[in-house]
């Protein structure tokens, strides 16, 4: 382990040291990885996490978050299915959105945006057989900071608020970090790091190109981002980042605007304290294209019938982080306040409606760590408190279709809600290392009280909840390159603001509670990186809501279990002639079923498919990249009944499976060019049709898939 004084001396791997024993979300700045150029041992020599493993008894290092920056030896410690891609890995399969990213993760379905949420400011993904409509089972989270615009009382992603040009790794946790992170997480724990201030000063840009040639109409869009900013020699960072997107897709009527600017700040005052800040603005605007009936697809796929329909949005977002960290203690305590509009044009058949919905969240937490030796075991006691307050208003304007007028604040209003969540949420967890084996007992306690007024009947409606939330984590290294876990965990969804007067109604809907299990196994020896796990969840009382008149699905008991593998192998490693050839590989059986007595018993889950996989084969020599890869997912189902006839509406029906090739040649002209970088390439290669419904949406019908699209990339930095 490098000593304290020697690292002093050196003020990039002093920084280094202080971001690998455990950073903040909002302290979060990502370290590049190590490329395949690096052997394994140079690679784990100065690893903190592999030094604190092999540290003497009487050595203490806390963990403190247990995200940290989403760095290999993170994943490589974590009890429980993980998985983190980075920058790099967007560039390389020219990923320009978050579901590009996503379908290549284990165990994730991030369908083609449909329905409210068929734009590319929506978040469409479901993680083991969740339902992927506007990803509302998962706590999602940027640099730590609830995502959702309404993380309690309106989960539900069709606003997104962030783009892919401004993060610098995307971190999925399957499981093994409920205890910490919530409050929604059967669906897992995605984090979104933002990317680093430099440690000195630098200019790095990119952009990105993309054409649709079966596109009649739109076609053509074109991705940007920017960073500037640095480091001071009296420890103070700053960066100025921003992200954006103009034109449209395959579809017709789909064009989009987004910008994304976000100023991030740091200040390391001493070795022991930092404070680290984040503002965010961003705003966006994009026509929908709409699903289509049986008919108008067979006809023409990339068509759009609802040249009416549109989405824009706003949010602002103030992070602030304060971090105190010794070898055997950490206190971290955050503050964040977010605020967020979104509206849109719906034509809802005999009418046209604006919606428009602004959300408030405050919130505080703070977290402390203390480690101790207590015989021959090291223990580290976990403690954290977070208090969220959101408050909404949601209102809806009305126009008759015929009347070919835009709803506007003058119309006729049909819905004026005001909502306000106060909740608490109560951790404490002790991380146990007992020789190779590390213990993690810890629990959660939800409290949640919620209220709804609706104004035009001056109906209140009230619920208050409460949850305790045990969990288990267990880690045994067999060796420092190969690692067995598992873990068993909680989960607790609170009634949505959409849903609560039919809870008064019915008194039927209640908050939404699953236990999940995983057994699993990670090897990383540096050329070879495996993993695989069993999981299983059992879900109490599960539901969907339905736009089409304001209802609730209630799918009541399910039950999803499978197995989960991947595995990464640089082939140079088994023979000196294959130097630079890599593969890739991914394979999920997912078993979804409705475990609830009545006719859909055993019925698969809809819109979760049974088998999803990737291949990839990519070569790396002397600044040339060439990539190639297959994704594939199996049929699904669009409704509980599993109907497999489709219907004249286009929304119900099997959904078959499909798989489709990707293709990409690159090439890096390095440090003598700016690190300027070209790439080429094609999604979509074979021009495969495939499609997605939208079942229970205002908009329901048929979504083409991503048709064959070529990009073109390029970026530098200095």
């Amino acid at each position: 382990m490098l000593a304290l004084p020697a690292l002093k001396r050196n003020r990039l791997a002093y920084a280094l040291f202080l971001a690998g024993i455990g950073s903040l979300p909002l302290h979060a700045q990502p370290q590049p990885p190590p490329t395949a150029d690096v052997p394994a041992q140079a690679e784990t020599a100065t690893s903190p996490a592999l030094a604190k493993e092999e540290a003497p008894l009487a050595v203490i290092t806390v963990v403190g978050d247990w995200l940290g920056t989403a760095d290999k030896d993170d994943v490589r410690n974590h009890p429980g299915a993980r998985d983190v891609l980075r920058r790099e890995d967007f560039e390389r399969v020219g990923a320009v959105t978050v579901r590009d990213v996503l379908n290549r993760i284990p165990g994730v379905n991030a369908p083609e945006n449909n329905g409210t949420g068929s734009h590319e400011m929506a978040m469409n993904f479901g993680i083991r057989g969740l339902n992927p409509r506007l990803a509302s089972r998962s706590t999602l989270l940027l640099d730590g900071i609830p995502l959702p615009f309404a993380p309690y009382g309106q989960p539900q992603m069709s606003f997104g608020g962030l783009t892919l040009g401004n993060i610098e790794a995307l971190d999925v946790v399957r499981g093994g970090g409920a205890v910490r992170y919530g409050p929604q997480n059967v669906g897992g724990i995605v984090n979104f790091v933002t990317r680093a201030i430099p440690e000195s000063f630098a200019v790095q840009g990119a952009v990105q190109w993309e054409h649709s040639p079966r596109a009649e109409q739109e076609g053509q869009r074109a991705h940007a981002n920017l960073l500037l900013g640095g480091t001071l020699d009296n420890g103070f960072g700053a960066a100025l980042l921003y992200s954006g997107m103009r034109g449209g897709d395959y579809r017709d009527h789909s064009d989009t605007r987004i910008d994304d600017l976000i100023l991030k700040g740091r200040m390391d005052f001493n070795a022991h304290h930092s404070l680290n800040a984040l503002l965010q603005y961003y705003e966006g605007r994009a026509d929908m294209p709409g699903g289509l009936d049986q008919a108008q697809y067979a006809a023409n796929p990339i068509q759009s019938v609802r040249e009416k329909d549109s989405f824009w949005g706003r949010r602002k977002v103030i992070g602030l982080n304060y971090l105190y960290q010794r070898d055997d203690r950490e206190l971290a305590l955050n503050a964040f306040y977010t605020r967020t509009l979104r509206s849109g044009y719906l034509d809802q058949g005999s009418f046209l409606s604006l919606s428009p919905r602004n959300y408030w969240v405050r919130g505080l937490e703070g977290r402390f760590a203390q480690g101790f030796v207590s015989g021959q075991v090291r223990h580290e006691l976990g403690i954290g408190y977070r208090h969220v307050n959101e408050a909404s208003s949601e209102q809806r304007y009305r126009e008759p279709i015929n009347a070919n007028v835009f709803p506007h604040r003058g119309s006729r209003k049909d819905r004026d809600t005001r909502g306000q969540t106060r909740a608490h949420a109560f951790y404490v967890d002790d991380r146990i290392e007992i020789a190779d084996w590390t213990l993690t007992p810890g629990i959660r306690y939800e409290i949640i009280d919620q209220e709804q007024l609706n104004v035009l009947t001056k109906t209140p409606y009230t619920g208050k909840y409460h949850a305790l939330l045990p969990a288990l984590n267990v880690r045994y290294r067999l060796s420092d390159a190969w690692s067995l876990y598992a873990n068993t965990e909680g989960s607790f969804g609170s009634v949505q603001y959409s849903q609560m007067p039919n809870r008064v109604a019915v008194d039927a809907i209640k908050p939404e509670k699953a236990r999940t299990w995983e057994l699993g196994s990670r090897y990383d020896n540096g050329p070879l990186q495996a993993e695989a796990n069993l999981f299983l969840i059992h879900f109490d009382n599960q539901y969907d809501s339905s736009q089409t008149n304001d209802s609730v699905i209630a799918r009541g008991k399910t039950r999803h279990q499978g197995l989960e593998t991947a595995l990464v192998y640089r082939l140079g490693a088994l023979n000196p002639a294959l130097e630079g050839v890599d593969l890739r590989f991914n394979y999920v059986y997912s078993d979804a079923s409705i475990r609830q007595s009545g006719p859909n018993y055993g019925n698969q889950v809809p819109f979760s498919s049974r088998h999803k996989g990737l291949f990839g084969i990519g070569y790396s020599r002397a600044g040339l990249r060439l990539d190639l890869e297959s994704l594939y997912q199996s049929g699904q189902y669009a409704d509980n009944e599993n109907t497999e006839a489709e219907n004249a509406a286009g929304n119900m029906g099997r959904i078959p499976g499909y798989a489709v090739w990707n293709a990409r040649v690159a090439y890096d002209f390095g440090p003598n060019m700016n690190d300027l970088k070209i790439g080429f390439g094609i999604r979509n290669l074979f021009d495969r049709d495939y499609f997605t419904r939208s079942f229970d949406d205002n908009n329901r019908g048929k979504y083409l898939g991503t048709p064959r699209t070529y990009y073109l990339q390029a970026s530098f930095g200095f």
